[in-house]
C-alpha cells in the first residue's frame, strides 16, 4: 500500500501549499467605545486579557519576546525556551472522561483509535503570542472600519492587522469574522523556510523536501486597504529533493475575495510554467497522499462560500502549544514519527481559550467534508485543531497544528501540521525540520512583486 501511494503522490508533490484568504458579510463595525477595550480588558488583538477563575489560564502580560539561552539568531527555532517545564498531568484513553469538557471531538476520536499510544501531556499554559506595534495599531483601526462583503467572501476597509478583533453581529457573521482573522493573521512580512513532508503508512515514510517563500502583502508596513489590489499574499514553493523532482513547484497569487477573483496559480517543472486553474476547495494534494485537500493547507484557506457558518462561542480547550521539543534537532524524523501519529512523548499541550466555529456544507455545494469544526486560539487567531466529517456524519479526519512562538517574527505560528485519516489509520505531516539547520526565517526586505511573476520564474528555473 505504501509503495503504491508513493507512486501516486511523488509526481504531484509540487502542490504543497501555504495560503491565506478571505470571507464574510456587509455589516457595521464596532463602535469606538467598544474598540477602546483593545489594549485594556482585551489584548491588542482581541483576546480576553485576564486569566480564568481556576488560575489554569494566566493573564496575558504582553507575550514572550525574550530569546532563550542557546538561540543563535535568525532562523534558529530549534531551541526550547522552557526546558524545565514539567507536565501538570496526562490525559489518556483511560481517564479522558474526566477531561471531556476540554477535549475536542477529534482528540477523543484519536484516543479511542489509538488508546495505547496517543495521549496528551499537559504543560503549564504560556500565553506567548505578541506582534509588532503597527499590527496592534492597524487592528485598532480595523475594529471600527472593517466589514464583510460579498456574502462573507471578502473583507473591505481592513489592512495589516486582524480585521475583526471583536467579533460581533449574528452567529454566522461572528464565525466568518473569526475565520477571516485566521486567514489574515500576523505571520510576518516576508517568510522563508525549508521543510520536509511525509505520508506515514504503518510507520514507513519517504520525505519530500520543499523550499517556501511567502510575501504577506496584507502586512506591508506603511500600506493601506487601497494598496492591496485584492492580493493577500504571494507564495512560491519549490521542490528541493528528491533530485528527480527538484525545481518543480507552484506559484500562487492569493486573492482577497476568491469568489469574485479566484486565486491565480501556476505549476512549474522542467523549465515549463503553466496555469493551474483548479487549485482550490477539496482538490486533493497528491504529495500528501490525498490526505490533505487544498483548503486544508494552513489548517484552512480559501473561500468560505460552500459552507453555512455558525459561531459556537469561546471555550477552554486543550490544544497543541509551544511545541519546541517535537521540532528540535535533538530528534530525528524516526524519533518524531510514530506509526499512526506523532510521538506523544514529544508533544506539548496547553489549556487555552479558543473560538469554536462550525461549518456545514450548503445543500447546493459539493465538498469532501460535509462538516468541519475549527478551534481557533484566542491570542493569535491560529487554527490549532480541526475535526472533519464525511457525508455520513462520521468524524474521519483530524488536523493538528503544532503552534509555537517565533522570536524573529515575533509571534505564534505553526511549524508543523499533521493530518490524520482515522478510517485508514495513516497520516500526513508537513513542516518537519528536525533534520534541517533552521526553520522559518523572517525578513523585512521584499524583493518586489516581480519576483513572483510567472515570467521571472521561468528565468529562475535554469538554476535546476
Amino acid at each position: 500500500m505504501y509503495e503504491t501511494m508513493q507512486k501516486k503522490l511523488i509526481p504531484a508533490l509540487c502542490i504543497s501549499l501555504l495560503v491565506l484568504t478571505s470571507a464574510s458579510f456587509t455589516q457595521a463595525a464596532v463602535s469606538q467605545a467598544e474598540a477602546n477595550r483593545l489594549g485594556n480588558s482585551l489584548t491588542p488583538f482581541g483576546a480576553v486579557r485576564s486569566g480564568n477563575s481556576a488560575g489554569t489560564i494566566p493573564r496575558w502580560t504582553g507575550g514572550d519576546t525574550t530569546r532563550p539561552d542557546g538561540y543563535e539568531g535568525t532562523g534558529d527555532h530549534h531551541v526550547n525556551p522552557y526546558p524545565d517545564d514539567k507536565p501538570r498531568y496526562e490525559v489518556t484513553a483511560g481517564n479522558m472522561a474526566e477531561y471531556r469538557d476540554v477535549l475536542a471531538d477529534g482528540v477523543v476520536a484519536m484516543m479511542k483509535a489509538y488508546p495505547e499510544t496517543f495521549r496528551l501531556r499537559v504543560f503549564p499554559t504560556r500565553r506567548t503570542h505578541t506582534a509588532p506595534d503597527h499590527i496592534a495599531e492597524n487592528t485598532r483601526k480595523n475594529a471600527v472600519r472593517a466589514s464583510l462583503i460579498d456574502g462573507g467572501n471578502g473583507v473591505q476597509n481592513a489592512f495589516g492587522g486582524h480585521p475583526f478583533p471583536i467579533l460581533h453581529g449574528t452567529s454566522e457573521e461572528k464565525a466568518m469574522q473569526a475565520m477571516w482573522n485566521h486567514l489574515t493573521r500576523w505571520r510576518g512580512r516576508w517568510a522563508e523556510r525549508e521543510y520536509t513532508e511525509v505520508v506515514v503508512v504503518n510507520g514507513q515514510y519517504r520525505g519530500v523536501t520543499m523550499r517556501q517563500e511567502v510575501f504577506f502583502n496584507w502586512n506591508m508596513e506603511g500600506g493601506s486597504p487601497e494598496d492591496l489590489d485584492n492580493i493577500v499574499n504571494y507564495y512560491l514553493s519549490t521542490v528541493i529533493a528528491p533530485e528527480q523532482y527538484a525545481g518543480g513547484g507552484i506559484l500562487v497569487h492569493e486573492t482577497l475575495d476568491q469568489v469574485k477573483e479566484p486565486r491565480k496559480a501556476w505549476g512549474f517543472s522542467a523549465g515549463e510554467v503553466r496555469r493551474a486553474p483548479s487549485l482550490g476547495y477539496d482538490a486533493p494534494i497528491a504529495s500528501a497522499g490525498n490526505l490533505r485537500t487544498v483548503d486544508d493547507t494552513d489548517t484552512f484557506n480559501g473561500a468560505l462560500d460552500r459552507y453555512n457558518w455558525e459561531y459556537k462561542g469561546l471555550q477552554e480547550m486543550l490544544i497543541p502549544y509551544n511545541n519546541f521539543e517535537i521540532t528540535s534537532d535533538k530528534y530525528t524524523y524516526d524519533d518524531v514519527l510514530d506509526k499512526q501519529h506523532l510521538n506523544s512523548d514529544l508533544m506539548r499541550w496547553e489549556l487555552h481559550r479558543v473560538h469554536v466555529v462550525e461549518a456545514n456544507l450548503r445543500e447546493d455545494a459539493r465538498h469532501l467534508y460535509h462538516k468541519r469544526v475549527f478551534y481557533i486560539d484566542e491570542d493569535s487567531w491560529n487554527i490549532a485543531l480541526v475535526d472533519q466529517y464525511d457525508d455520513q456524519g462520521n468524524l474521519y479526519r483530524v488536523t493538528m497544528a503544532m503552534l509555537k512562538n517565533f522570536y524573529d517574527m515575533p509571534g505564534v505560528w505553526a511549524d508543523l501540521e499533521v493530518y490524520h485519516d482515522l478510517s485508514k489509520g495513516i497520516y500526513h505531516a508537513t513542516g518537519l525540520i528536525n533534520e534541517s539547520e533552521g526553520t522559518r526565517t523572517f525578513k523585512n526586505e521584499f524583493p518586489g512583486k516581480r519576483y513572483f511573476s510567472p515570467f521571472t520564474l521561468r528565468r529562475r528555473l535554469s538554476d535546476y
